[in-house]
């Protein structure tokens, strides 16, 4: 048998401590009998259904506004990852073209060297020359995913910024229950207009968190092979620093022998 009277809830979310009494359970029934006992039930009812109703909703709101926010920073880590990769693609260009100077010094040290050296550097094929890269004239190119997922979200927060109430101004119609029309079939809505707007409120709320949260595991998932990709350019170019490096010893060592 129950320790607990029956006008107790032991669910109660109230009741922290759990060595405390449970709490009475509120409901209808607690209210004080009368004449007007059944429609102060009824008014208590609505007045409960209708204030959890709003609480959900703007708990739906709350959390759609940091999706949002979360969005943002996500584009601006991408777009910064995109400017980093720019950087990277510039000085592997920059290292190239510093060892083609090198290349070029060591045959002028050769001929400087002997007469049998600039023979050799005569007939010797010259290196290929690139044309020199002016910087900022590289326009980076991050992973088509990555690319994608900027893309999307952007034009996402264009359209947010036009149509959403969390990202604009309220007006009356996005604070009243009722005021904004919805093109969605109240067929499955309580007749309440009051709470009808609530749950569809609801709806719409968690239907745009379904997709936001969708476009986040984009930009995640394009910002992991962004990342992917720059480290390949920074395992090449720090190979081609530390062969640089050995070229430039060895040139110095030979310039110091003339």
């Amino acid at each position: 048998m129950s320790a607990y009277p029956k006008s107790y809830n032991p669910f109660d979310d109230d009741a922290e401590d759990e060595r405390a009494p449970p709490t009475p359970w509120k409901d209808a029934s607690d209210l004080p009998d009368g004449l007007g006992a059944p429609a102060d039930r009824q008014q208590y009812l609505r007045q409960e259904v209708m204030r959890r109703a709003e609480a959900t909703a703007a708990s739906t709101s709350r959390s759609l506004s940091l999706m949002y926010d979360s969005e943002r920073i996500g584009v601006a880590t991408s777009e910064e990852l995109v400017r980093q990769r720019g950087v990277l693609e510039r000085t592997e260009k920059m290292v190239d073209k510093m060892d083609q100077d090198l290349k070029t010094s060591q045959r002028h040290i050769n001929s400087i060297k002997s007469v049998f050296g600039g023979l050799v550097n005569y007939f010797k094929s010259k290196p290929a020359e690139t044309p020199p890269v002016q910087n900022g004239t590289l326009t980076p190119q991050p992973s088509s995913r990555l690319k994608e997922a900027i893309s999307t979200s952007k034009e996402q927060e264009a359209q947010n910024q036009a149509s959403h109430p969390n990202l604009r101004k309220l007006n009356d119609s996005d604070s009243v229950p009722g005021g904004a029309s919805s093109s969605v079939s109240t067929e499955a809505y309580p007749k309440n207009a009051h709470l009808r707007a609530y749950h569809q409120k609801i709806d719409d709320n968690l239907d745009e968190l379904s997709l936001g949260l969708g476009r986040l595991k984009d930009i995640a998932l394009g910002m992991q092979t962004e990342i992917e990709e720059q480290d390949d350019v920074l395992d090449r170019l720090t190979a081609k620093v530390d062969k640089l490096d050995v070229n430039i010893k060895s040139t110095e060592r030979k310039v110091r022998q003339l």
